[in-house]
């Protein structure tokens, strides 16, 4: 039951869009979600490594068709297939991979594991997934610290705190908007591998056993700006050029199109092709920032998501609540679509279960929306392009999020503390545990 027997509701005034807590079954929504989780993960197989095959394809299609035409001239064709290749690289295959979205259900462990994708030196991420942030560094970032703090204090990307310089400054929201087009096509370099990589140095220093310096606030965000004027105590301006954004910046925009000298000579066009090329890589990167903001920022940003005061345990009736409350889905439902998205947009679905497949997902979100409606639980689906709006309004300031009504949360922990000491029943322990686990090293 929500509330025990013997105690009485919290008298608190609630929103009108917060009435749906009061008659909330806690337990039962907790089981529901639990339930079907199991299901889900105990029924991945070959079907869910053949899709992400037929994914691989797509994405490697779409950098095969880059490389040939980026040599050509500055058009969109290559600068469009090899932004899709970029975007849908880290979104899907990566990002569900890095997961252990394939741990169980992929024959070929040595590659695809989370333990193993793109980490372990320059060539592995060369190989699986090469991009501005450091995969070990997303990992900790993304795979802790963001899935078990969502919209907490802790969240690393927590829009509306990662964005509070300029939600405060004092100028009009139209003034506000003309930085927008710098940010949303740099973000990946200017804050995301910056911040990636403080994440990774912070949980190392915590390892140790290192104190942080006095006056330093890890929940701050730390981005290029943060480098250029000031610096952190937590990596050097060389370490981070030379660990993290350097190697991609020299292979992928200048070593990667060296070829294309030798054919320039061979067709007598001389460095033409060369430097058509770099002009496409740099172009198609500024549209794989782009894409990846409308279909990552976005998920978990607008006036209709809530915040939240405490940590919760993870796969706790808490946690499952929050990643519904704080996350929300697009479009939905085929293979194309899903592919355009990055699959990101099944962000409830993901949430829940951050180590299930990309196939898994089409089919648990039917099944969650079902669960969310029995349960009277706020179930946000809309346009990607609906949600571009409610984010930055939330990034300028023009809106806030809201928070969940502070003595259900309360009560909601004290209920997963009771629900967890009755657990101890010799449970078989599932991929989800292991996720948990891991989350808490």
């Amino acid at each position: 039951m929500c509330v025990p027997a013997n105690q009485t509701a919290p008298e608190a005034k609630l929103a009108k869009s917060d009435q749906w807590v009061k008659t909330f079954d806690f337990d039962a929504f907790t089981e529901d979600v639990k339930k079907l989780g199991d299901e889900l993960e105990k029924n991945q197989g070959p079907a869910d490594v053949r899709h992400l095959n037929k994914m691989i394809m797509w994405s490697n299609a779409c950098g095969l068709v880059g490389m040939l035409t980026m040599g050509f001239g500055v058009h969109a064709v290559p600068i469009i297939a090899l932004s899709t290749f970029t975007f849908t690289r880290w979104t899907m295959i990566a990002h569900h991979t890095c997961h252990g979205g394939y741990d169980k259900c992929h024959p070929n462990k040595s590659r695809w594991n989370r333990f193993k994708f793109a980490i372990g030196g320059l060539w592995n991420r060369m190989c699986d997934w090469f991009d501005w942030m450091l995969p070990e560094a997303w990992n900790v970032e993304h795979n802790n610290r963001h899935h078990y703090c969502l919209s907490e204090l802790e969240d690393p990307d927590l829009v509306e705190n990662n964005l509070v310089d300029l939600r405060n400054l004092p100028v009009p929201i139209f003034l506000k908007w003309l930085v927008l087009p710098i940010l949303v096509t740099t973000w990946k370099w200017f804050y995301y591998a910056p911040n990636t990589y403080k994440e990774l140095k912070l949980a190392r220093w915590r390892k140790a056993g290192k104190k942080i310096p006095e006056g330093v606030n890890p929940t701050d965000a730390v981005t290029i700006r943060s480098l250029l004027f000031g610096g952190t105590p937590f990596y050097s301006s060389w370490e981070f050029f030379s660990i993290v954004v350097g190697p991609y910046f020299i292979i992928h925009f200048f070593l990667f199109p060296l070829p294309l000298l030798a054919v320039g000579e061979y067709m007598g066009t001389g460095h033409e092709m060369y430097i058509s090329a770099v002009k496409n890589l740099f172009l198609a990167d500024l549209l794989a920032n782009f894409h990846g903001f409308v279909a990552i920022v976005t998920n978990h940003a607008g006036d209709d998501m809530y915040r939240f005061r405490d940590g919760c345990r993870p796969y706790s009736g808490s946690f499952y609540l929050r990643q519904v409350l704080a996350s929300v889905d697009f479009w939905t439902g085929s293979d194309f679509n899903d592919f355009m998205h990055g699959f990101l947009n099944y962000q409830i679905e993901h949430h829940l279960w951050p180590s299930l497949s990309m196939l898994s997902y089409q089919r648990s979100q039917p099944l969650v929306k079902a669960i969310c409606e029995k349960h009277g639980v706020p179930y946000v689906q809309q346009n990607v392009f609906s949600r571009v709006k409610k984010t930055v309004d939330i990034m300028t300031g023009a809106t806030s999020m809201k928070w969940f009504p502070e003595d259900y949360e309360k009560k909601f922990l004290a209920r997963d503390a009771v629900l967890e000491a009755k657990k101890k029943n010799g449970k078989p322990v599932l991929l989800s545990d292991k996720c948990m686990e891991a989350a808490q090293e």
